[in-house]
């Protein structure tokens, strides 16, 4: 496409294609980046992505920065999803039919078991919790929105991998294996996905804190992809963790509700 004088896209073809800004639109590629990236990214690497010069890359991040659309690690150096990035994705939540029809179901199923349930979407650095209603007693966790759960320590992030496809967690969870010194056994991994797909529900005991354990299933769409996840925790011994106990029945009804009711609705 043609660019005017002035930096804007000029109009050309048959379709009359709208101007633009391209600053704005390389601006829009770091955004890109870290999205893809799903994890934070060293300015060289964020320069190679995008395809500019480091130093040019440089003062774009200074100005995505004060615009709070990226943030950079002071120990790391590696950039981020600023907070207005935040606002933004819950701003697009709210239109999400998925979320839409949790955020009622998790208050109610909350109030009934008596223990804390999670709404977590898949974020650039992972699982992320996204609402999290309250109930019961105070947990020995420090779990809020914006908690990024572990994709092989947590129950929640097992049932991510074991329900999204392996091109959007592997490297992640590569990643993760190494900076926790663990063991790298992909098959193993594999197996353990295999039978949470066939059982519909995961259970993390004791881990990855002590006297905390949880349940998390999948919420899926009409079409078997997957949405979002809902997780509920509890005081190891106060709730019961059992495949088909009372708490796992009224997981999984829930995930249910919310399945039959995003079908009825588009989007």
């Amino acid at each position: 496409m043609a660019r005017a004088a002035d930096g804007t896209s000029g109009a050309g073809g048959t379709d009359k294609e709208q101007r633009g800004i391209q600053s704005v639109e390389v601006g829009g590629r770091f955004l890109r980046a870290l999205a893809d990236a799903r994890r934070p990214l060293a300015l060289a690497d964020l320069a190679a992505t995008v395809q500019i010069a480091p130093a040019q890359a440089h003062t774009y991040l200074v100005t995505l920065t004060r615009l709070g659309l990226i943030k950079r690690d002071h120990l790391s150096g590696h950039y981020e999803p600023g907070p207005l990035a935040l606002q933004l994705g819950m701003l697009y939540l709210d239109h999400d039919p998925a979320y839409l029809a949790a955020v009622p179901r998790v208050a109610a199923l909350a109030g009934t078991c008596g223990f804390s349930v999670a709404i977590c979407i898949a974020g650039p650095q992972g699982p992320t919790i996204v609402r999290y209603q309250h109930a019961g007693s105070p947990l020995h966790v420090n779990l809020h929105v914006g908690t990024v759960m572990s994709l092989s320590a947590t129950a929640t992030g097992r049932v991510f991998c074991a329900f999204l496809p392996p091109a959007q967690w592997r490297m992640l969870w590569l990643q993760q294996q190494a900076a926790d010194k663990a063991s790298l056994d992909l098959a193993a991994f594999d197996a353990d996905l295999d039978a949470i797909r066939a059982r519909g529900i995961e259970r993390s005991i004791d881990a990855p804190s002590p006297a905390v354990s949880s349940l998390s299933v999948p919420v899926l769409d009409a079409a078997g992809q997957f949405r979002l996840a809902l997780t509920v925790v509890g005081s190891t011994g106060a709730i019961d963790v059992a495949w088909r106990g009372p708490v796992a029945r009224a997981l999984l009804a829930t995930a249910a509700a919310i399945r039959e009711e995003i079908a009825r609705r588009p989007g």
